[in-house]
């Protein structure tokens, strides 16, 4: 917890696990919340994972404590914890948290100002609100997979947990929401979204497109569905992505290319016409973009102010000297994994710096320090850790 940051004044216990809940939970970290990751003492699928990439990048900025939730004991420790909380962060399914009690009515019974964010595979009831849902699974159900990719190779899962991530952030939305609302009523709230939910949400225009105009969007490969030129195109060295749909852009477009022509050219001349003849319109582009080098072309396309960048790798990504600039990467020392860079919050506010204040914690390492803080003896301490309630690692 650090004094000058945003949310310095909000706890937060984070009971969850994988990486949608872990995500949400993160950027309340990174804005200063005192985050107490509650870990079982089998630590579940997550067990080896202490010292992977994901595991460090995911849960900075917080401290670890083991509490049995399966244990009576445990469980009225954890309640305890409640009584002084803001926010109470999990998901697991349904009827898991009702079973031990972490429901927002058992909670806020204990804390009448407490608020729980939760995050599901598919909702929080229906025909699927028991299952258990995975990223992939959401990214096929939510239609993500149908629009992303060629035609010509079937469906294609986004490179990266979209679904995951962005459940996860709009969780954090909606907690932050609910601090606020708090802050005039008093009262806490119950937040929750899904992966399925969050990835409809990412569909945006894709969606809109169904729900308003009856159109069911397909893959489009590389290309943008509806505009163009706005897609990916091959390069004597390397491929780039262009911006150029229409009026200045596509004028300045085709002057730096040196096809003037195509201005006055009825195949390209207008909106309708350039999406009517997609396919002929970008093979012609990459023959023109062949005569000179990615790097040299996105030079040229940006100096008259048509949007160009290349296709990076991760580590081209990391070597760009933008990216570098912008300090993504930062450095940070952890007990087991020695000096690493993990990346650091997207969000940039003037004046607060969201800092890895601290690494990923090991399992356990704050269990007695917690627990002092929330107000527990030594001698209880010690009681409960006879007793297995709660694991406390000896200094």
């Amino acid at each position: 917890m650090a004094p000058s940051m945003p949310l310095a004044d909000v706890t937060v216990l984070d009971l969850t696990i994988a990486r949608a809940g872990p995500t949400a939970v993160r950027q309340l970290a990174d804005w200063g919340a005192n985050v107490v990751r509650v870990e079982s003492p089998d630590g579940g699928f997550e067990a080896s994972a202490e010292s992977s990439p994901d595991h460090l990048n995911l849960h900075r900025n917080k401290r670890s404590m083991v509490i049995d939730l399966k244990n009576p004991d445990g469980r009225r420790v954890f309640h305890r914890l409640v009584e002084s909380a803001d926010v109470v962060v999990e998901n697991m399914r349904s009827q898991v948290k009702y079973k031990l009690g972490f429901d927002f009515e058992t909670l806020s019974s204990v804390n009448p100002r407490i608020i729980l964010g939760s995050i599901s595979g598919f909702g929080q009831d229906g025909p699927y609100g028991e299952r258990g849902g995975v990223d992939q699974i959401a990214q096929g159900m939510g239609g993500l997979m149908s629009v992303t990719g060629d035609a010509n190779h079937g469906p294609v899962r986004a490179g990266v947990a979209i679904s995951d991530v962005t459940a996860g952030l709009q969780l954090a939305i909606g907690i932050l929401t609910a601090l606020h609302e708090r802050n005039r009523t008093g009262q806490g709230r119950w937040v929750h979204t899904s992966l399925l939910e969050s990835m409809i949400g990412m569909l945006d225009f894709q969606a809109a497109r169904w729900t308003v105009a009856g159109d069911n969007p397909q893959q489009a490969g590389n290309d943008h569905p509806t505009l163009g030129p706005m897609g990916m195109y091959g390069t004597a060295r390397g491929f780039i992505n262009i911006a150029a749909p229409g009026g200045r852009l596509w004028e300045a477009f085709c002057r730096e290319l040196g096809v003037a022509q195509w201005l006055r050219d009825p195949r390209f001349a207008t909106s309708a016409a350039r999406r009517e003849n997609k396919a002929e319109l970008s093979d012609l582009i990459e023959k023109e973009l062949l005569k000179d080098t990615g790097d040299s072309w996105v030079e040229r396309f940006n100096a008259v102010g048509v949007p160009c960048g290349p296709v990076n790798s991760v580590a081209e990504t990391f070597a760009d000297p933008q990216v570098q600039h912008l300090g993504m990467a930062t450095p940070v020392t952890h007990q087991s994994a020695g000096d690493i860079e993990i990346i650091r919050n997207a969000t940039n506010m003037e004046g607060v710096s969201s800092e890895i204040r601290m690494p990923s914690p090991l399992k356990g390492q704050h269990s007695k320090e917690v627990l002092l803080e929330f107000g527990f003896t030594e001698e209880e301490i010690e009681e409960l850790s006879l007793s297995g309630a709660v694991e406390v690692n000896s200094d």
